[in-house]
């Protein structure tokens, strides 16, 4: 495609020519994508940018790509990971407060980065609605002493709901770390002074006991050990050299009868023991069986494992959060959904009329009883004795369905794909419940970013090799299949919560998923995908194969089809899942969702194979 096809495509080269440049790294591959936006070795990941270019889209993608160019440039991972504390508050800190003096030091050598640094961080605070908070226990203390470290180092204002989160921290931070940031000037250019003076400052903020060990006493022990015993050492005397050999050749006597001694001991038990044994001869039982080994993680993998499954959890939605909550959440998710109502109305009543319409046509013709058949009745006028004049209605293919709708709760959802998905749910279940068909609803997340308890067990105990899956996994149920909708409606304004959102490790879910599913007793089970992009976690992937998760999810999709006791379909927004699943349909657009939705659920419900299969067979929409 030519720059004339496609006006966005030399913006995307030359920020990409920038970013090498910034990055010192002329080898970087530079990518756009709608997953969450990185850098992993020489690979940078930035935020897509469509035709339109509108400013925005502009803005975020440049801050976003001289954020990462200048981490990639002023930061060293191995003194990084040296110093990073073990606690996830603390690493929180750490990690905030690093990235806030790279982009700082690349400030100050490059003020141009200041500007375009500010809008990605402006877009951040109002995507997350800093602005919005009034108590300091809603805002993240991580993200507000990052924020005290960047204003500090470049003296620049915020902005506005960035300075709101600063605003609301300063004083404690000020009052409890004051003496510390007085420091900051001096360590600013040197990452290992910096890491001290972090820690230093975790200390203060009162999260010191999650530091674990202090990098620089490693090695202390080791090395006085290796002195003690000369230092224990005294001087011998020359006159003393006689009398020591004397006493040595005493003490090995004395050693040498206590050895023959204890021989003999042993050697009398051995023989009392052999005696009792021939006259208390009883037959031997026999040897308990081995513990068979525990189950695999996985059925579709063998070799998937995760480090720790304790802290995994599998939760209801009204367990999140408080009824207050979620009737305000679920206002919250109505209002910004308002201006969808007419075409959300049309999409229901339109997949409703066909389903229906399928229903009304699955009648049974020619019966001796039951229904007398109209297109028969001249007929039966003529000869009221005429047999097979009857019809009776019969149960139609989709009455004995449940279909179970799996969302995507990551953190790259978050704004309106969220709200897209959520409101086609609520759709769903609706018109689908009005046919007689089972919903259910179900989200996938993680319980923290980075890792949680499952990753600070891995760290305590040494950081052994191939762990497997690092984090947290939590598997919501916003909606069961015998729960009527009326009484769950609020649930789904859950995921307009702050700070559910956040990884994905999509294999695990769909296996979740499936086996509720071949539980169920319905003939028919539907299990339909809603996701943005492959499965991402940063602290599994940080120490296991790249493909690990990726992986994973293949073989799962693979048990699916083969085992065929579910039928799976998936829809990608903004990211091509067919490489993952054959019935597959990306949208480039989330307002296309509720439509392809649609089409997709009428195609599965539709008597004629052949629609069903052009239906099924679209890649696309367009």
């Amino acid at each position: 495609m030519s720059t004339q096809d496609n006006p966005s495509d030399a913006f995307k080269k030359a920020l990409g020519e920038t970013a090498r440049t910034m990055a010192d790294a002329r080898e970087m591959t530079v990518t756009y994508s709608v997953d969450p936006p990185g850098i992993a070795g020489e690979a940078m990941r930035l935020p897509q940018v469509t035709r339109r270019m509108s400013r925005d889209e502009v803005l975020l993608a440049r801050g976003t790509a001289d954020g990462l160019a200048l981490r990639h440039r002023y930061h060293d991972g191995g003194t990084h990971a040296r110093f990073m504390p073990q606690g996830q508050m603390a690493r929180d800190l750490y990690e905030a407060m690093e990235t806030a003096r790279c982009e700082a030091v690349g400030a100050r050598q490059m003020p141009g980065t200041a500007g375009n640094i500010d809008a990605r961080i402006a877009h951040e605070a109002g995507r997350k609605g800093y602005a919005q908070i009034r108590a300091r226990e809603d805002a993240p203390l991580p993200v507000a002493a990052g924020y005290m470290i960047r204003a500090l180092a470049t003296g620049r204002d915020l902005p506005e709901g960035a300075s709101n989160v600063l605003d609301l921290w300063r004083g404690v931070i000020e009052q409890q770390a004051g003496g510390t940031l007085e420091g900051l000037e001096r360590v600013l250019d040197d990452q290992q002074a910096f890491a001290r003076f972090a820690r230093q400052m975790i200390t203060d903020l009162g999260y010191g006991d999650q530091l674990g060990d202090d990098p620089d006493d490693e090695g202390t022990d080791d090395e006085g050990g290796e002195d003690a015993p000369e230092e224990a050492e005294e001087p011998e005397s020359p006159d003393s050299d006689g009398q020591q050999e004397d006493d040595a050749e005493d003490e090995s006597a004395e050693d040498q009868s206590q050895q023959d001694a204890a021989q003999a001991d042993v050697a009398m038990d051995d023989q009392a023991e052999d005696e009792l044994a021939e006259d208390t001869e009883a037959p031997q039982a026999e040897a308990p069986p081995d513990a068979p080994p525990p189950p695999p993680l996985s059925e579709a993998s063998a070799d998937y494992r995760a480090f720790a499954t304790a802290f995994d959890e599998e939760i209801r939605a009204e367990d999140l959060a408080e009824p207050p909550e979620l009737e305000r959440l679920r206002a919250y998710l109505d209002q910004q959904l308002d201006p969808l109502k007419g075409a959300v109305a049309r999409l229901a009543n339109k997949l409703q009329r066909r389903l229906q319409a399928q229903q009304n046509r699955a009648w049974e013709f020619d019966l001796e009883e039951g229904t007398l058949d109209a297109g028969r009745l001249a007929r039966v006028v003529a000869n009221p004795t005429t047999p097979l004049s009857f019809k009776a209605e019969k149960d139609t293919e989709f009455r004995d369905t449940v279909v179970t709708l799996l969302l995507d709760n990551s953190g790259s959802m978050r704004g309106r794909p969220i709200s897209i998905a959520a409101i086609c749910a609520d759709v769903l279940a609706r018109t689908l419940e009005r046919c007689q068909v089972k919903v259910e609803i179900l989200g996938f997340t993680t319980r923290a970013w980075k890792g949680g308890r499952a990753r600070e067990q891995w760290l305590a105990e040494g950081r052994p090799t191939a762990p497997g899956r690092l984090n947290d996994l939590r598997h919501i149920i916003y909606k069961s299949a015998d729960a009527p909708w009326r009484r769950v409606r609020d649930n789904l304004g859950l995921m307009m919560k702050e700070g559910l959102l956040k990884e994905n490790i999509d294999g695990e879910a769909l296996e979740w998923a499936h086996r509720r599913m071949v539980a169920r007793p319905e003939a028919r089970k539907i299990l339909m995908v809603i996701s943005d992009g492959a499965p991402v976690d940063d602290s599994t992937l940080s120490v296991n194969a790249a493909n690990y998760l990726e992986k994973h999810l293949r073989d799962v999709i693979a048990m699916v089809e083969r085992r065929r006791a579910v039928e799976l379909l998936a829809i990608g927004i903004g990211h091509d899942v067919t490489r993952y699943y054959d019935r597959a349909v990306t949208i480039t657009d989330v307002e296309q969702l509720a439509g392809a939705i649609t089409e997709q659920l009428a195609a599965l419900f539709d008597a004629d194979p052949r629609a069903r299969a052009r239906v099924m067979g679209m890649r696309r929409v367009i």
